[in-house]
């Protein structure tokens, strides 16, 4: 359960958090972290803050930084890199009286986006410095082995888990939605639609179905600003479900001109709808992404975690 402290009420200024810690993946973004660094650094001294700044190899290393940094009493932690690299600190801080940072710096950036943050790192950092804390969702996984994974934009099953492996493998150097448009490209010249069931909620589960696309999402956009569920919301204590029976290379072909250029994705036979937890299983085995990670085998649950953790945001604009 998140404890409260009396400092940390919806107007708290960034300035009562003095000193924070700073985690950089130094391969996100094609290691554009890294070299934005001393800029950082630069920021939040005009700002005020002292900031350490560490160097992580991989999102569990980040995370394990990250407990040891917030039981040693951190309450200000900025992650400079992308989705994933945000995963492993979301994961460390749930649950604790600590505010969440970022800075986009990776391929997607998808959840500083729904944050409302600028996609200039540096002009996204001092917007969030001179922002305040807002309460937002995040989603748990859970695999039938046990384990479970926060994560904070999209997670799903078929050709967006099937696109990751080649996201973060083929293509991994290519930059933005470019990255992720030709990986699912890729992914569907091989892919075969599963057999899924669906438990939205405390429904009864669908029938057996075959399935291009099942995904959980508590953010607009993934994949770079592909526009899945263009009015999801953070902070609306609900995550939105989109299904895709079936994907003819006709359509497919349609569809990437307008989906290169804006990110649309003009597809009538997907389905939507808003959920608080839903159960996906798989006639053969298969595993569920989210941000972009491998997270594990179905079957797996998704529920949606209100007011998760509190993340550095724009103050909201006067009416």
């Amino acid at each position: 359960m998140t404890s409260h402290s009396h400092s940390d009420a919806p107007g708290e200024s960034v300035t009562r958090l003095n000193h924070a810690i700073v985690f950089a993946n130094q391969q996100a973004g094609r290691g554009k972290a890294a070299k934005l660094l001393s800029e950082c650094k630069e920021v939040f001294r005009v700002h005020g803050i002292s900031a350490d700044i560490l160097i992580t190899t991989s999102s569990s290393h980040l995370e394990a930084q990250a407990l040891k940094m917030i039981e040693d009493g951190a309450r200000l932690l900025f992650a400079v890199g992308g989705d994933g690299t945000l995963q492993g600190l979301v994961n460390a801080a749930f649950g604790r009286d600590v505010v969440v940072g970022v800075v986009p710096a990776g391929g997607g950036n998808d959840f500083a986006r729904a944050l409302g943050l600028p996609r200039n790192p540096r002009n996204a950092l001092q917007v969030a410095l001179q922002g305040q804390p807002r309460e937002v969702n995040l989603a748990r996984a859970r695999f039938s082995d046990g384990r479970q994974r926060l994560f904070l934009g999209g997670g799903g099953i078929g050709l967006d888990a099937y696109s990751a492996e080649f996201s973060s493998g083929h293509f991994r150097n290519w930059p933005g939605r470019a990255r992720y448009i030709a990986s699912a490209i890729c992914a569907y010249a091989t892919y075969r639609p599963r057999r899924v069931r669906v438990t939205i909620d405390s429904g009864g589960a669908s029938s057996w179905q075959n399935c291009v696309l099942a995904c959980a999402l508590n953010t607009p956009t993934f994949g770079a600003g592909i526009q899945l569920t263009p009015n999801a919301k953070i902070d609306d204590g609900l995550l939105d479900f989109a299904f895709l029976e079936g994907l003819s290379i006709g359509r497919l072909l349609l569809v990437l001109p307008e989906l290169v250029m804006s990110g649309t994705l003009n597809l009538p036979s997907l389905c939507t709808r808003q959920f608080r937890k839903v159960r996906l299983e798989t006639e053969a085995p298969a595993y569920f992404q989210g941000d972009g990670e491998l997270l594990g085998p179905t079957p797996v649950e998704i529920e949606v975690v209100p007011n998760a953790v509190k993340f550095l945001a724009p103050k909201p604009k006067a009416n």
